[in-house]
């Protein structure tokens, strides 16, 4: 390995520098470029083991400069792509110019050293040959403390085994997290497979889970299909109690027979799955097998609502115009500041998903570069609803008065909820005479015990 020569095609000088910095740190001889210009150069002064090549550079970009390289005949060593906005389209381009595989910034270095590592493997075992390409899952958005926990977290996950379990509200990116970790995993080479959980019933969980077999005719059922891969269970309560005993006997079996078969086939597959945040609920009523959780739950991670860590929002709209205009071909627009303050306060209910959609219609609906407050007014929802949770309502969107009297509401509710439904223990907990307390009740429509002892 020590021998092993890398160019690093880069324009940002700081993501040349820290490439340098960790390959030398880990034997390779690395000589950089911060253009087509100086690659060509470099090229042709010496052969290299290996290209890490940056897609979007001023001047000649990457995708260019790999056909360029890959016209006279099959490369001459891999290229790894780089870029912080992959695409599919983009991948497939590449991979069919000769590319060996796709990072994504910003860089996680553990993935860049194995993807380094195997494509010099791979040329030295068979020269000439590249992989299926597509891109890598991008890490998760943010410069938040609680982002940068989170993505240290399931990075540390990724190198286990180990089945896990994503928590969290829906549109908080369960499955892309789970698709993350796949792609950071020593199994990123298998497939995925996704299962939706509400796809399977009583009648079909075992064919469709187990895979049947007839003489020679073999159907492969999800978890084979998911072989030295690995397949993620979306949305487990919404599965069918048929198919989670089978899952169960899997899990703790470690293999299965298909229907109509008598030979065990081993399950080979990294098990995730997703649920809701109030999963515990539907243990509780029996919905869901607490045998179950416990097998997929070797790891845990609880996937926060956009709203708390609303500090990213704004790297989060930029990330997302920028994906939007170069995967559909959307006009570029820009957020403007106050629009991007507007949207920090937002509660954002539909979480990630609500974002994106907010973005794609942005952009599809006017050409004007910059993106008004006034427009994101129209966009973002004004309507509260009495029953929704304080964190998912707009209170910005409504007058002063409205949006304290929905404050107050919530606030009196749950505190009353804390107090057995005791106006008396609530106007000590609350700071507020008795009387006064009475009267702000009925006010604001708050349902409450009756005067009586110990009340």
């Amino acid at each position: 390995m020590s021998t092993s020569r890398v160019l690093v095609v880069d324009d940002e000088a700081d993501i040349r520098v820290l490439i340098d910095e960790i390959l030398s740190d880990e034997g390779y001889s690395v000589t950089v470029a911060r253009d087509a210009v100086e690659a060509r150069a470099a090229k042709v002064r010496g052969k290299f083991d290996l290209v890490l090549l940056d897609i979007w550079m001023p001047g000649t970009d990457g995708i260019t400069l790999l056909r360029e390289w890959s016209e006279p005949g099959d490369l001459d060593c891999p290229v790894v792509m780089m870029s912080g906005h992959g695409t599919v389209d983009t991948a497939v381009e590449a991979t069919r110019l000769g590319a060996f595989d796709f990072v994504e910034k910003p860089l996680s270095l553990a993935k860049l050293l194995r993807t380094v590592e195997r494509a010099i493997d791979s040329s030295r075992k068979s020269p000439g040959t590249t992989r299926s390409m597509l891109p890598s899952m991008p890490a998760p958005i943010g410069r938040s403390p609680l982002m940068k926990n989170l993505r240290d977290k399931v990075q540390q996950f990724a190198s286990n085994s180990s089945s896990i379990l994503f928590s969290g509200e829906p549109g908080t990116g369960r499955g892309a997290f789970a698709r993350y970790v796949h792609g950071m995993s020593l199994n990123a080479d298998g497939p995925l497979v996704t299962l939706l959980a509400a796809s399977i019933t009583d009648s079909n969980a075992e064919e469709q889970l187990l895979g049947s077999e007839s003489g020679t005719d073999v159907h492969k059922g999800y978890f084979e299909r998911a072989k030295n891969g690995t397949i993620i269970i979306d949305e487990l309560t919404d599965m069918c109690d048929q198919a989670q005993k089978l899952i169960v006997s899997v899990l703790e079996q470690g293999e299965f027979v298909r229907s109509g078969g008598n030979k065990p086939v081993k399950l080979q597959a990294r098990v995730m799955a997703t649920a809701n945040a109030d999963y515990e609920k539907a243990m509780d009523g029996g919905k869901l097998r607490r045998e179950l959780v416990s097998n997929l739950s070797t790891l845990t991670v609880r996937v926060p609502p956009l709203r708390v860590y609303a500090e990213d929002v704004p790297e989060l709209l930029s990330y997302y115009v920028d994906k939007m205009v170069d995967s559909e071909g959307l006009t570029f627009r820009r957020f403007s500041v106050a629009a991007q303050n507007r949207l920090r306060n937002y509660p954002w209910p539909g979480n990630i998903r609500e974002l994106k959609n907010l973005v794609r219609r942005l952009l599809l609906t006017k050409s004007d570069e910059e993106i008004s407050l006034d427009e994101v007014e129209g966009e973002v929802s004004a309507v509260s609803l009495p029953n929704e949770p304080l964190v998912n309502q707009d209170l910005l969107s409504l007058p002063l008065r409205e949006a304290r009297e929905q404050f107050e509401r919530a606030y009196l509710q749950q505190q009353l909820a804390l107090c057995d439904g005791k106006v008396g223990k609530l106007a000590q907990r609350v700071g507020m005479e008795r009387t006064h307390l009475y009267r702000k009740l009925r006010s604001l429509g708050v349902e409450f015990k009756s005067s009586g002892p110990g009340v």
